[in-house]
């Protein structure tokens, strides 16, 4: 293997030690990184505080998002400018476990291994999960939630903030769609890695996708995600990204994965906090009224988010990634 470059995308200085925090986890990983890029969202203090805290730190680069501001774009411009045969991802707010890259590349011993994910474990700010905070929304805030498949097993997508990919994925899919995923403080989209997971799969059926869920990383959750208006507001916007990709892949696939979940995993949790509930154990009622809460909110924002597709109101554009004139990678609409 050549090696894994880390794409860490930031946008705020408001996680600037958490910033720190990831890159530091990256330089310690038992299998060192080939490279680390810090990708800036459209923030120029940022860029150029990085730029000055890094300036004489081997192996780390600085660079500025070269396309639409997000989260996508962020993605793409740091997959242009990496030299690794594997590209992995990590949040800017999260830490690695030290063998993080090493589980990573294991996957990678079998060519037709196209992407490998791992397990984003919550580190609640208030020190503890909310007692009414379901497990089975842990993707809320951007973590690994009960009822994914365990150990090292094959998946239809990988969750973004803590995956991988290689570099011959996005030659064959194409990058991260823009339109979908998350815009800096705006509403908390998501799925823009869903998206391409099953984008890669059409362009190369042959291709495994994996979670190994030895491969951690530990993510920071502020007091503001802890609370029940986000949890409110990010299953609502889940819903509306999930309408954009079932727009793109259609609604079998686009909702394959989650069909089994609302189906079997949310009913399952729901009968556990109703159970709690009448054993008198803490949140139980508080958890099952949050599934449903949940499952409800997010439906909706499917149907207003197929609605708006229809009506063209709700536009996003796939950026293939390739090679300039001049032999380096770039980034083309």
């Amino acid at each position: 293997m050549a090696g894994i470059s880390v794409v860490i995308c930031v946008y705020t200085e408001d996680r600037w030690e958490d910033i720190l925090a990831a890159v530091a986890s990256v330089r310690a990983q038992s299998l060192a990184a080939l490279e680390t890029l810090l990708v800036v969202d459209h923030n120029a203090s940022l860029l150029d505080r990085l730029a000055k805290e890094f300036k004489e730190t081997e192996g780390v680069r600085v660079l500025a998002n070269a396309g639409p501001r997000g989260l996508s774009a962020g993605r793409n411009t740091g997959i242009a400018a990496t030299s690794g045969e594997v590209i992995a991802f990590l949040d800017d707010d999260a830490v690695a476990e030290r063998d993080w890259l090493h589980h990573f590349a294991e996957g990678y011993a079998d060519p037709k291994v196209f992407a490998v994910g791992g397990r984003t474990m919550p580190v609640w700010e208030s020190r503890r999960r909310p007692a009414w905070f379901p497990e089975e929304f842990d993707w809320v805030v951007g973590c690994t939630y009960k009822g994914l498949p365990e150990g090292r097993v094959r998946v239809r997508n990988v969750l973004g903030g803590n995956a991988s990919f290689r570099r011959t994925a996005f030659e064959a899919a194409g990058g991260f769609a823009t339109g979908i995923g998350r815009d800096g403080d705006k509403r908390p989209l998501g799925c823009e890695e869903t998206e391409l997971c099953i984008r890669l799969t059409r362009a190369r059926p042959d291709a495994i996708l994996l979670i190994d869920d030895r491969a951690v990383i530990h993510h920071r959750v502020p007091a503001a995600r802890e609370r029940f208006h986000y949890f409110r507001t990010r299953t609502y916007a889940e819903g509306l990204s999930k309408a954009l990709v079932a727009r793109s892949v259609g609604a079998g696939k686009g909702l394959e994965s989650e069909r089994r979940y609302a189906t079997r995993v949310l009913p399952a949790g729901v009968g556990r906090g109703l159970r709690d509930a009448l054993l008198a154990r803490p949140g139980g009622a508080g958890r099952a009224g949050a599934i449903v809460a949940g499952v409800v909110t997010a439906a909706g924002g499917y149907v207003l988010g197929s609605l708006r597709a229809r009506r063209g109101g709700a536009t996003f554009s796939v950026v293939e990634i390739e090679k300039d004139a001049d032999g380096e990678k770039g980034a083309a609409a």
